[in-house]
């Protein structure tokens, strides 16, 4: 075997959600990664292992490109959290404190000893426990789709800037050509 026909490769492991793995593959793939290997993991993860071959051409502008998508991939990840993270909190909160209202009419009208007024409390408590109780989720959503208004104007310029480089980073490590990003705004 000569020289020539050795190819050496470096690899790459990343550990993502399962419904990622696919953004995941395309993000290394402009950038002379291919995937090698797929192993499913616990809690609907993937294990993703990658190979390159290690004689790249620019190398070094590839991994700096590299860890800006990483970076940006990040970003993206944490912005899709941020859109309801608030609006859970609230939905928690307030779902748990119009249940305790709930409960506490609902005592209010089983107790036998102290008579009509603390049953007709009870039924008034118990009446706007459910109403609380009903109106919490068109509240959550008014609450999620607002900050997902604002969070969504990010949330497309980070998608933007690493899903759209025109010729991507795979022509790049094959060509020696630079990589041309294009934004989209």
């Amino acid at each position: 075997m000569q020289e020539k026909d050795f190819v050496a490769f470096e690899y790459k492991t990343k550990t993502v959600k399962s419904e990622e793995q696919s953004r995941v593959a395309d993000l290394y793939e402009a950038f002379g990664w291919e995937v090698s290997k797929v192993t499913p993991e616990i809690a609907g993860n993937v294990t993703v292992v990658f190979r390159r071959d290690r004689r790249q051409k620019h190398k070094q502008e590839l991994v700096k490109l590299e860890r800006q998508a990483e970076s940006v991939f990040v970003t993206i990840g944490k912005l899709n959290k941020a859109k309801t993270a608030g609006a859970n909190i609230f939905g928690f909160v307030f779902g748990i404190v119009s249940a305790l209202i709930l409960g506490g009419g609902m005592s209010l009208t089983m107790l036998n000893s102290a008579g009509a007024p603390a049953f007709a409390g009870g039924v008034v408590l118990g009446a706007l426990g459910i109403i609380l109780c009903a109106i919490n989720y068109p509240i959550y959503k008014k609450i999620a789709e607002k900050k997902y208004r604002t969070a969504f104007a990010r949330h497309r310029r980070q998608r933007r800037e690493v899903g759209k480089p025109d010729g991507g980073g795979q022509r790049f490590a094959q060509s020696g050509h630079s990589l041309k990003c294009v934004h989209y705004d």
